[in-house]
């Protein structure tokens, strides 16, 4: 008989046999997906090193069209972030107000931004700037991509928030009130301080959501992001267009984990700095605390 584990009993010789023998087939499916892949694209010439080898030895490539790319890339990101970030965190307090008149309007507006998608935020955002603003027409894209994220972006943040408070022992908020904590004084002093590590993992999550998302702008309204360098370049450089988009998909991938790796090292250290209470608020867990079926 298996020894029992804390959440299941450890596996026996037929279930580890069993498990080695779905990992053997499903490496073995990896594989042959991989060559068929790579089959096909050698069939199109699309393994030729004339059009994968600009990114290494044609220094322009990454100065005229990828670097610009990620400079504009990084600023829509950042704009929305510096945004949303304080933005969802006063619309998440406000849900947790006593008053009906704060509570209702604002989970009214959450929950009305968090169901429309971004890319439609982002046309009508673009439309309001073009009939309702002097925005110049340079600046406009970018406006209107910062904007559909921040609206959207925030009020998931609000929900983030909103969560990972509720995360916390209902007796840190019975100990401030014993000792004459004003209920602002409670949330900013104890509760909000705890929460940070609770909601950290879920507002990383969301970062990298926003940096993903400005490549909608490109579609949307014509925003000059990473996503949008990929026909310029396979126009210039032989319709290399599928080395084009690996590239740009490294890219990303890089520039999300260099984010994680830092929300990560700052978790480390706010944990070390100072104790909070441990609990963490996973991405997929706000919906299901937003709409009631967890506490």
């Amino acid at each position: 008989m298996s020894a029992p584990s804390v959440l299941y009993d450890a596996p026996g010789p037929k279930a580890k046999a069993r498990n080695i023998g779905y990992t053997v087939i499903f490496v073995v499916a990896l594989a042959g997906v991989a060559w068929w892949v790579l089959a096909e694209m050698a069939d199109k010439n699309q393994l030729d090193g004339e059009k994968w080898s600009p990114f290494f030895t044609d220094s322009q490539i990454w100065t005229t069209f990828i670097l610009p790319g990620v400079q504009n890339t990084l600023m829509a990101a950042a704009l929305a972030i510096l945004i949303a970030l304080p933005i969802g965190a006063l619309f998440g307090i406000m849900r947790l107000s006593d008053h009906i008149w704060v509570r209702w309007p604002s989970a009214t507006a959450v929950e009305f931004f968090r169901a429309i998608p971004v890319l439609i935020l982002m046309i009508f955002a673009n439309e309001f700037y073009f009939n309702f603003t002097d925005v110049s027409a340079d600046q406009r894209p970018l406006l209107a991509v910062v904007t559909g994220l921040v609206l959207y972006n925030g009020s998931v943040l609000a929900e983030v928030v909103r969560a990972g408070i509720q995360s916390l022992p209902k007796g840190q908020t019975e100990a401030a009130q014993a000792l004459g904590l004003r209920k602002t004084q409670t949330m900013t002093n104890v509760l909000l301080p705890q929460a940070v590590t609770a909601m950290l993992p879920a507002i990383v999550s969301q970062i990298v959501v926003i940096v993903k998302d400005t490549a909608l702008g490109g579609a949307a309204v014509g925003f000059a992001e990473l996503l949008t360098r990929i026909r310029p370049i396979s126009n210039n450089y032989g319709q290399n267009t599928i080395a084009t988009i690996v590239i740009i998909g490294v890219v990303f991938i890089v520039l999300n984990f260099i984010i994680t790796s830092i929300a990560s090292w700052l978790e480390k250290w706010n944990r070390t700095r100072k104790k909070g209470s441990g609990a963490t608020i996973a991405p997929g867990a706000v919906d299901d605390m937003a709409t009631g079926r967890a506490v």
